[in-house]
């Protein structure tokens, strides 16, 4: 049987801040929910917004970047693969299903302040950089390292907040 390929990018912003656990083991592990946008014409010809909701998961030192960083309405850019995992609800017996974005590579845009960081906007490298942005890559195994000082995307000058953010 062929190879096939199983590989998903997404750019959206977190709907509420990661949930973390961790296993018997000790490896940490972070789940949250992504929104994407889609913007096209509907049969009036106005424009209309759908949003497409996305369960990621991320394990071990990637896990560790998204507790440390991320919260509701940072925005993030991710790789990863898609996987369906299956179970028996306890209560009805029913055959339950929930398709997760296992994260490979994860990527923190926006400005001062989303993400969680203290400080701010600065840039982050682990794995291949991204166009400016925060990269964090090699699956389960990302490192962390500061690379700039915070206030490159500075923009409270211009009177933006938190509650700006839509999320």
């Amino acid at each position: 049987m062929a190879k096939g390929v199983n590989k998903v990018m997404l750019l959206g912003n977190v709907g509420k801040d990661p949930e973390m656990r961790a296993t018997q083991g000790g490896m940490v592990i972070a789940s949250f929910s992504l929104a994407t946008a889609d913007r096209a014409k509907d049969a009036t010809g106005n424009w209309v917004d759908k949003t497409e909701w996305h369960n990621l998961v991320c394990f071990g030192r990637t896990a560790e970047i998204v507790r440390d960083y991320v919260k509701k309405g940072s925005q993030l850019f991710v790789e990863g693969k898609i996987q369906t995992r299956s179970w028996d609800d306890k209560e009805s017996g029913q055959k339950k299903y929930r398709t997760e974005i296992l994260v490979n590579e994860l990527s923190l845009l926006g400005g001062r302040g989303e993400g969680g960081s203290a400080g701010g906007s600065g840039q982050y490298s682990g794995g291949a950089s991204r166009s400016g942005g925060n990269s964090y890559g090699g699956g389960n195994t990302a490192s962390f390292d500061q690379r700039t000082p915070a206030g490159a995307n500075d923009y409270a000058g211009e009177g933006i907040t938190d509650d700006d953010i839509p999320f």
